[in-house]
């Protein structure tokens, strides 16, 4: 038989299988056709050389903001791809009932990466966010229809795997708890999980997490104080031992403002590590100090997640979480999306959202990664962006976009 791509002499971990072997795996037609101790290499018409690498299934990305162009706070999701070793990427909430459609058909459809989303409670998504403006999409609860939600999300099943709603005085405002009321009906409705994001309260976290359901998801669950899951002396708060036993999914969502080293330790060492590890890569954190989910995944690493677990963190995790059973796993007959690794020895510096720091001796670096069995390189393996992040004074939105798209 004639493989389209082969990766030869790797690493193979998949921990949906749990598989940690030396593997060969040939690709052809968009999907994975043999995993094999060794494939000869005269079957193949192209050959990725895997040696001393990491080959995992593709991550994924659970917690992202990639409506670029028409949220204030969107990346583009090709540009980030291959770098982070990302073949799935799925935004949170950055569109609403009432921009879906622009988000797919300008976006989604137009990304050589694969997209899916979670959709607002909010009609217009995430519209005013930057670091000079913050209007928060819930503050208005004329916004807040959950009829449009749901239709929505049946307009656009094949690409929509929840409901999205921000929760915390930022985003809010007076409103409350009532638009985490409102997104849960329209969740039920649709059959589908909630994300629920927590940010400063009010409402606070002990009003947000008996609400949520088995399957839905708690992101920034590591955020700093107020709203942290932990007391002050580091003792995990009840009500987040009872959303763990409940089945309520606990994602890192790094993002600007929302992981804490010293809250990410105290939960480790009560033995609650998060069910998924993910970036919430936006313009505003995208160039630090959350950068990508391999940089967030190394962090995880240097406080003392073992690799397979913060790899498992990133696709078979997620992958159950959205219902994707296709994606997060390497198996014959199985889609082409494949991440190439390589454990990266050094001295590297990672930043929380709080500016705290942590010296690590690896990271995470990405090769290149496969889509729908497509060898997509990274061309732009800078592995030092961490090490010159500087936390930046205020910027009015045209500048920070223009630093990182560039100008015109």
């Amino acid at each position: 038989m004639q493989f389209e791509l082969l990766i030869k002499g790797g690493r193979l971990i998949d921990p949906a299988s749990g598989l940690d072997a030396p593997r060969d795996v040939a690709v052809a037609g968009g999907r994975i056709v043999a995993i094999e101790a060794a494939i000869d290499a005269e079957h193949a018409t192209k050959i990725v050389d895997a040696r001393d690498c990491i080959v995992t299934p593709g991550l994924i990305d659970l917690h992202s903001h990639v409506y670029w162009g028409g949220t204030s706070l969107g990346v583009d999701a090709d540009r980030l791809a291959a770098k982070s070793g990302t073949t799935t990427f799925i935004d949170a909430g950055s569109a609403g009932a009432g921009n879906i459609l622009g988000f797919r058909r300008h976006v989604i459809e137009r990304s050589k990466v694969r997209i899916l989303a979670y959709v607002n409670i909010s009609f217009a998504g995430i519209f005013g966010f930057s670091q000079s403006v913050s209007v928060g999409e819930c503050s208005d609860l004329r916004l807040c229809e959950p009829r449009e939600t749901v239709a929505a999300v049946r307009e656009h099943a094949d690409v929509v795997v929840g409901v999205k709603v921000r929760s915390g005085k930022h985003a809010v405002g007076a409103s409350g708890i009532a638009p985490i009321d409102l997104a849960l009906e329209a969740a039920d409705q649709a059959g589908l999980p909630l994300m629920a994001h927590i940010d400063e309260p009010p409402p606070g976290r002990s009003e947000v997490l008996p609400r949520l359901r088995k399957g839905d998801i708690l992101t920034h669950c590591f955020r700093p104080f107020p709203n942290a899951p932990v007391f002050a002396s580091g003792a995990v708060r009840p009500d987040m031992r009872l959303a763990r036993e409940r089945g309520v999914i606990f994602d890192i969502g790094h993002g600007m403002g929302s992981f804490d080293f010293a809250v990410a330790k105290a939960m480790l060492a009560e033995g609650l590590a998060p069910d998924v590890i993910s970036s919430d890569v936006h313009l505003y954190c995208v160039d630090g100090p959350a950068f990508d989910i391999l940089v967030c995944m190394s962090k995880l690493m240097a406080l003392g997640m073992p690799l397979v677990e913060v790899l498992r963190a990133a696709t078979q995790r997620p992958a159950e979480a959205i219902a994707r059973p296709e994606l997060g796993t390497l198996k014959v007959g199985g889609v082409g999306d494949v991440a190439v690794l390589r454990l990266r020895p050094g001295r590297f510096t990672f930043v929380d959202a709080v500016g705290a720091a942590l010296i690590a001796d690896q990271r995470l670096v990405s090769e290149g990664i496969v889509i729908g069995g497509v060898w997509w390189p990274n061309e732009a393996p800078d592995h030092n962006e961490t090490e010159r992040f500087e936390p930046r004074a205020a910027h009015t939105h045209v500048e920070v976009a223009a630093r990182h798209f560039g100008r015109g």
